[in-house]
Order: C-alpha cells, then sequence, then structure tokens
C-alpha cells in the first residue's frame, strides 16, 4: 500500500534586539518561498508615531499578501490566518504581551497582587503561548509561521516593577518558543543567525 509523504510543520522564531532587522528578515523568508502569505499584525495604533508606524509596514507588504490585525487572541489569528495562506507571519510576540498587560496588568491593584504573590512572570500570558502553540500544530502539514519577538534582556534591569515583571516573562515566553521551533534566528545587524544550528547539549 501507498503511504503518503506530508510536509512537517515548521515553527521559525525570529528574535533580536530593536532595529536588528527582524521583521524584514521574516518578511524576506516569507517572500522568497514563493508561497501565499498571511501577515499577523500585533500592534495597536496608540499614538501618532505608532499610526505612522503601521501606515510604513503596510505600504511595505506585498499586495498579495492577506492581513491580520489581532493585538491579544493569538490561536484565533493563526487559525484564521491558515485558512488564507501556507506561510503565517505573526509580527510580534513583544507587541502582544505589551497589549496584554496593557489589558490586565497595568491596573495598580494587579501589579501589587503579582508582587505580592512572588510571581517572576505573567501566568496568563504564558497560557496564551501555549495555547498559540496549540493552535500551530494543529494545522494541516505544509504551513509554516514565522514568529518575529524581541530580546530585551540584554539591557540594564527595569527600575520598576512591571517593567521586570515585563522582561521575565517576555524572556520565559522566548525560551518556551524557542524550544518549540525548528529554527530560531537571531538577529543581529540585519544579519541572521540559525541558534540550532550550533546549539550543543551542554555536559560536564
Amino acid at each position: 500500500m501507498n503511504t503518503i509523504q506530508t510536509t512537517p510543520l515548521h515553527l521559525i522564531l525570529i528574535i533580536g534586539g530593536a532595529r536588528s532587522g527582524k521583521s524584514a528578515f521574516a518578511e524576506r523568508l516569507a517572500s522568497k518561498s514563493g508561497r501565499s502569505v498571511a501577515y499577523i499584525a500585533t500592534a495597536t495604533a496608540g499614538d501618532e508615531e505608532m499610526r505612522e508606524r503601521i501606515a510604513r509596514h503596510r505600504a511595505a507588504r506585498p499586495a498579495a499578501w492577506h492581513t491580520i490585525e489581532e493585538p491579544l487572541d493569538l490561536a484565533a489569528a493563526v487559525q484564521q490566518a491558515a485558512t488564507l495562506a501556507d506561510v503565517l507571519l505573526l509580527d510580534c510576540i513583544t507587541l502582544w504581551l505589551n497589549n496584554l498587560f496593557a489589558q490586565t496588568t497595568m491596573q495598580p491593584e494587579n501589579e501589587e497582587k503579582q508582587y505580592t504573590a512572588g510571581a517572576l512572570f505573567d501566568e496568563a500570558a504564558l497560557q496564551e503561548i501555549e495555547k498559540l502553540l496549540a493552535a500551530a500544530h494543529s494545522l494541516a502539514s505544509g504551513k509554516t509561521i514565522l514568529i518575529v519577538t524581541n530580546e530585551v534582556g540584554l539591557g540594564i534591569v527595569p527600575a520598576y516593577p512591571l517593567g521586570r515583571l515585563y522582561r521575565d516573562t517576555l524572556g520565559s515566553i522566548n525560551q518556551r518558543l524557542a524550544q518549540a521551533s525548528d529554527r530560531v534566528y537571531l538577529m543581529v545587524a540585519g544579519m541572521g543567525v540559525d541558534l540550532k544550528r550550533l546549539y550543543e547539549e551542554a555536559s560536564l
């Protein structure tokens, strides 16, 4: 009996600092694939500068790409995007987490509750990432998901509790996404280094 060979799901994480070329690199990968593309945008137009940034990004994307604007529900956005295209580009986790914090954590009573309980990261955010990964792995074979995120742990320690909670939560999210990804590109000065090709399990 003949067996059908299926293409495995590919999850690709693209991480780096501000202006390291993450989005441009992800868009190049999507364009070079020659496949249909759906762009999941998490940014919200909170001020004039962000409105201008969003407008520039929209104008730069190919007209044939589908765009889904979803600031919070990543799992639903991935499932919707998968009905439209074979390559899904999610940009970005950093802004998504900011949106989530704006909705749930920026109230003073919530921030105090997080720290009196001794929490090192936001559990609700990590649960949402698990929902995202579950949605990704439920897709039909042949889909590719590119996820863009920031590395924010290389600078100074934030001086205020909410900033530290954000940094630590994003660090935990990035570790989880990297663990689940087939490839992890670290962006430096517009150049991507495939960390999983260089990674070796540590031993003594």
